[in-house]
């Protein structure tokens, strides 16, 4: 459901408050990702490593928006999906995703080595 916090910022001067670009994107990609989840073993999440999105139409404030991910390649540890966004009228964005299934320590110990290093 789109709600006010996932509205552009700048509606005023006439501008409706519609969903923004940054949120729906955040849709498609837990949509994505959720399509991943039972997949997964213990230990294990995925990172976005490749995302393409167009916001083809706007989307008020009070509809609900319906994401999909259709896995259309998976390739090693990299799952590549179709996405399709539609809100209560039309299809409002299409895209394409790439998602990489990552160990959580290994990914964890890489971070931890770029905040305690110098410089």
């Amino acid at each position: 459901m789109v709600e006010t916090k996932h509205c552009i910022d700048f509606a005023y001067d006439g501008m409706p408050a519609v969903l923004c670009t940054p949120w729906l994107v955040w849709f498609l990609e837990h949509a994505a990702r959720e399509a991943l989840l039972s997949c997964l073993e213990p230990g294990e999440s995925t990172v976005g490593i490749e995302l393409e999105v167009q916001h083809l139409a706007p989307t008020p404030v009070g509809q609900q928006v319906t994401c999909r991910a259709q896995v259309i390649r998976a390739e090693g540890r990299e799952v590549s999906f179709q996405l399709e966004a539609h809100d209560e009228r039309e299809r409002i964005a299409r895209g394409f995703h790439r998602l990489r299934v990552i160990r959580v320590d290994r990914f964890a110990a890489r971070v931890e080595a770029k905040t305690t290093s110098a410089g």
